[in-house]
């Protein structure tokens, strides 16, 4: 009440109100934070995990901004050859042979490459993996939402279709997010609730990064399961889960079936748990003791593939001196973007408007 009175009798005095991240944007426009740095200021506060939040304080100490300085720096120093080379044909300047220009690119990219798969990692504890339980009724996947949270989250019965509408659960494996989605379970039925559950069900398919087709171990793959197969996106990473394989005697293990990953597990008993969780890091392209990688934002993905894209490009123009130094000018312009040296006016205020007030 204090406060609010305080606060009150200050707007009256002519004071205003902090907008929504302006305290970090006048940090960023006194270069006092690069771009990068500021919105690893929002990460930080925004950090669900321990391995994210470190990953926030890595960048914004500024070890992605140097990494993308360093990039930035030999881009720079390579173009004053080039351009040198195309200004002054005639005078006495230190050239540069087609073999300098290619083991130089080469080089480049190849710290992008690198400095990309850092920063993909990064973007994982930001946005963690989508993944959806997908199968027919009672083959076991409530079973295995409430097995991989340890919880009793999902109501599990012997009765079909219990599951009507679907169960959202966020877990941690390694430090990467991971949004589990428990769907109703998929088949033929005149229950208009149940549609009503299946028909979201498929909603949640579409948006998925990996589908977990869960089958009964003890009858295999049966034609209505192969009827789901046929309706799963291509496009999608689907790995087929073989549960309740303690009563179907078989050893958890993983194989190869009609070109997909299949597991053999239980979510009962837990055993072959250890196999789906490898499985998800897979397809999350996370690698094993990785301390490095930096808090990244789409975005900086973008700009990153952007630039890998015209490095790769101008590798192609060796010897095409006027188009080779134009995908070096857009290389290094892609990567400015990241720390903010060309970054628009517009995209400032979308940044900075997503922050808490005053921050």
């Amino acid at each position: 009440m204090v406060m609010g009175l305080l606060q009150q009798r200050c707007l009256e005095l002519g004071a205003r109100l902090a907008e929504p991240g302006e305290f970090t944007r006048r940090a960023f426009l006194n270069d006092k934070l690069d771009l990068a740095q500021a919105e690893a200021v929002m990460d930080l506060i925004e950090a669900s995990t321990a391995a994210a939040a470190r990953s926030a304080i890595r960048s914004l100490s500024g070890e992605f901004s140097r990494a993308i300085h360093e990039l930035v720096d030999q881009l720079v120093a390579l173009r004053m050859r080039v351009e040198a080379t195309l200004d002054f044909p005639d005078d006495d300047v230190d050239f540069l042979r087609q073999s300098d220009e290619d083991i130089w690119v080469s080089n480049l990219i190849r710290d992008v490459d690198r400095l990309l798969a850092r920063a993909h990692q990064g973007s994982l504890l930001r946005t963690g993996l989508h993944v959806v339980l997908v199968g027919q009724p009672n083959v076991g996947k409530s079973s295995l939402l409430n097995r991989l949270t340890r919880e009793e989250r999902a109501i599990v019965t012997a009765t079909p279709g219990t599951t009507r509408d679907s169960l959202r659960e966020t877990i941690q494996i390694e430090g990467i997010p991971l949004h589990i989605v428990d769907t109703a379970g998929l088949r033929e039925t005149e229950d208009e609730i149940e549609r009503l559950g299946i028909a979201r069900s498929w909603k949640e398919i579409a948006r998925a990064d990996v589908v977990l087709h869960m089958v009964d171990a003890r009858n295999g793959m049966t034609d209505a399961d192969r009827r789901i197969v046929v309706q799963l996106p291509e496009n999608i990473e689907q790995i087929v889960l073989h549960n309740k394989s303690d009563l179907a005697g078989h050893a958890a293990t993983r194989t190869i079936e009609n070109g997909r990953i299949a597991l053999w597990l239980s979510a009962k008993t837990g055993e072959g748990l250890p196999l789906l969780e490898r499985e998800l890091l897979r397809v999350a392209g996370w690698r094993e003791g990785a301390d490095d990688v930096f808090m990244a934002r789409e975005r900086h993905l973008r700009a990153l593939k952007e630039a890998q894209t015209r490095l790769n490009e101008a590798k192609d123009r060796l010897g095409q001196a006027e188009l080779f130094a134009e995908e070096l000018r857009l290389a290094q312009e892609a990567l400015g973007g990241i720390t903010g040296e060309f970054t628009q006016d517009d995209l400032l205020g979308e940044i900075f408007s997503r922050f808490c007030i005053g921050k």
